[in-house]
């Protein structure tokens, strides 16, 4: 953003042309001069009187900058400074095998669950603001992918590139909120949850959902539990040792009443998702339920740039000098 600093300094301005109508009152006319001396005027006059005017331009055009730099032209920079605590988000996605079930479709394509809720997911973090969230996987195994942050850019990368399977091929859901309860530890906050996304029941694990669970509840923590895929059976691409790439369909299962229960005993709900409609109008819902007050102070950072006018100015000044005094020199 551009500004003067001391606009009153234009109204110096106004002495322009005061200063042009009193130069051109002064202003020796070529032709009268030649013919006091005895020529005729339609005598060739020099390149000398033709600009005579010039030292009295210069000089004009350096004030002219000499007063823009007297305003002081400033350029500032916008400054935005988050004020406000905000929320503490834990996304726990599930990583285990059956999240690669194609059973979800996106822009018309068939695509398998993870990648259902990757875009999702994305969209859900791009409407937060001035939230602190964080990411943590869950297979055979649970652990942190990426901690509190509001750097929401590094966080949509990091959800782009995870994959299926590398926390391990079984489900510790139990596992996944200890860690997220550990992580919402790191930073204070008034307001902590945890959005667990999963897509079958606890198999495993060091901790169990319901002590898990006990935990969340004794601080506070509100824990929205979303169960994603079809029920029944869904396809599966495998590679088969002679025919190549196949599609088979497997049994699916989830343990629903489990994540309710998870969902009430914190006060979060329970959603299910069986469609990428559905998945992102529960990613909509838990945006508009946990929505917090952003205060952003912003001030403007300015940069003096009088320099670029006042230097030139200077230089000007400098020439008309030496114009006035040599070639143009005027003699009373």
């Amino acid at each position: 953003m551009f500004r003067f600093a001391s606009p009153w300094s234009f109204m110096l301005l106004a002495a322009v042309p005061v200063i042009v109508g009193r130069w051109r009152r002064r202003r020796p006319f070529a032709p009268l001069i030649l013919a006091s001396i005895g020529q005729s005027s339609t005598a060739p006059i020099s390149w000398a009187a033709r600009l005579s005017a010039l030292p009295e331009m210069v000089k004009l055009f350096a004030m002219v900058l000499m007063v823009v730099a007297l305003a002081r032209p400033q350029w500032g920079t916008r400054q935005m400074n988050v004020t406000t605590e905000g929320i503490n988000i834990i996304l726990a996605v599930d990583l285990s095998e059956s999240m690669s079930a194609l059973d979800f479709k996106r822009d018309g394509q068939i695509v398998d669950r993870l990648e259902a809720v990757r875009g999702v997911i994305r969209d859900f973090i791009g409407r937060r603001e001035g939230d602190r969230i964080g990411m943590v996987v869950f297979g055979s195994e649970a652990y942190t992918q990426v901690p509190l942050t509001r750097d929401y850019t590094t966080l949509a990368t990091v959800m782009e590139k995870v994959q299926i399977g590398a926390a391990g091929p079984q489900t510790a859901i139990g596992d996944a909120i200890g860690i997220s309860i550990k992580r919402l530890e790191d930073i204070e906050s008034k307001s902590n949850i945890v959005i667990l996304l999963t897509d079958g029941e606890s198999n495993t694990g060091a901790l169990t959902p319901e002590a898990a669970t006990l935990v969340a509840s004794e601080r506070g923590i509100r824990i929205y539990t979303i169960g994603v895929g079809s029920r029944g059976r869904a396809p599966f691409r495998i590679q088969h040792p002679f025919f190549g790439e196949q599609y088979v369909y497997q049994r699916v299962s989830m343990d629903e009443a489990a994540l309710k229960q998870i969902a009430e005993k914190t006060e979060g709900r329970y959603f299910r998702a069986a469609d990428t409609e559905g998945l992102e109008a529960i990613y909509r819902t838990i945006d508009a339920l946990e929505k917090t007050e952003v205060k952003v102070k912003t001030h403007m950072d300015y940069r003096e740039t009088y320099g670029y006018f006042l230097a030139p100015a200077l230089v000007l000044l400098s020439i008309w000098v030496i114009l006035a005094h040599t070639r143009f020199l005027r003699v009373p």
